[in-house]
């Protein structure tokens, strides 16, 4: 069966005045209806510019996708027109960004912003557009959300924000829902309640979910697959409960050993050594290898591409694949 969502070898690159940025180097992923895939990695992998690069909604210039193949239900969205993407984006594939303040107007109440999604791709009328946003907000499990339809973005609260973007994004019943760090500056009572109501709206409208995190722990227990991103490249992918049982690249040991655990017994955490390569001066073979305690004489000859450690479970590291598989 075809899946979802398809990224093959994808590549988006920015112009900088320190030459060519890039971003997303040889990306390949896919994400099934119903499941949901976290893409995770520190700042700057390239883990936004994934999404946007979905949404093409890459700003042009500077940025712009230099080479790959983004197919959706077999759609190839690179060869879609703007009218066309236009149609898709917001209805089909819609996309709940980081901080919710800089995506809602001010100037308008929430109730509004909503219906006004209905209004432009269900062609509703004014009063049906303001019913379908109270429904929605409840389903997002706003109290009292006729009262709450009249509010202004300022009067609500970081986690009530969210919900509302929450809920814009699923107006039209998407099939695909892409969260960019949804749980940016909340504390983790909340997180963890965003993240639950995600997962449980997944499971209610059988849509494909990729939720974007830098943070491991969010993911264990509410996604299907995991892609972790460095500098650009998947450097580990596969079914969760795989990576996390068996992590393969060192990169991601060092993700899960820097986690916090209670009742560990651990003096302190386990940090990566080192910072992340710039995107204008990437070093040769591996890019991982100047803060990776396993690296070896030939990881600077070639970027290594993903092998396979296991039945659905793929890392960019020769070392520890040729150990993983004997």
């Amino acid at each position: 069966m075809t899946a979802l969502l398809e990224i093959e070898n994808l590549r988006t690159v920015f112009d900088t005045g320190n030459g060519e940025a890039v971003a997303v180097d040889g990306l390949s992923l896919s994400l099934d209806a119903g499941e949901t895939l976290a893409v995770v990695g520190e700042s700057g992998c390239g883990k936004s510019v994934t999404a946007l690069s979905i949404m093409r909604l890459v700003q042009e210039p500077p940025g712009r996708i230099a080479g790959g193949r983004i197919l959706f239900d077999g759609r190839d969205l690179m060869a879609l027109g703007e009218r066309d993407m236009q149609r898709l984006r917001g209805n089909e594939i819609t996309m709940v960004f980081q901080e919710p303040m800089t995506s809602l107007n001010p100037v308008f109440t929430v109730g509004s912003q909503i219906a006004e999604a209905f209004r432009l791709h269900r062609s509703l009328g004014r009063r049906e557009a303001w019913a379908e946003a109270v429904r929605m907000l409840g389903l997002v499990e706003i109290p009292e959300p006729a009262a709450r339809a009249r509010d202004y973005p300022h009067q609500l609260s970081g986690g009530m924000r969210q919900r509302v973007m929450i809920a814009m994004a699923l107006s039209c019943q998407p099939r695909l829902l892409i969260a960019d760090e949804p749980t940016t500056a909340l504390d983790v009572t909340i997180e963890a309640q965003i993240l639950d109501l995600l997962m449980s709206l997944r499971d209610r409208m059988g849509m494909a979910l990729m939720l974007i995190t830098h943070d491991l722990g969010l993911v264990a227990n509410r996604a299907d697959h995991l892609v972790v991103m460095y500098a650009g490249r998947a450097v580990e992918q596969g079914r969760v409960a795989e990576v996390f049982s068996r992590p393969a690249h060192p990169y991601t040991r060092g993700l899960l050993g820097s986690q916090p655990r209670l009742g560990g017994g651990r003096d302190r955490l386990d940090a990566i050594a080192g910072t992340v390569p710039s995107l204008t001066r990437l070093p040769a073979g591996c890019r991982f290898r100047d803060r990776c305690r396993l690296a070896e004489a030939a990881c600077a000859d070639d970027t290594p591409g993903l092998s396979a450690v296991g039945t659905e479970h793929w890392a960019a590291c020769p070392v520890t694949v040729k150990g993983e598989c004997g």
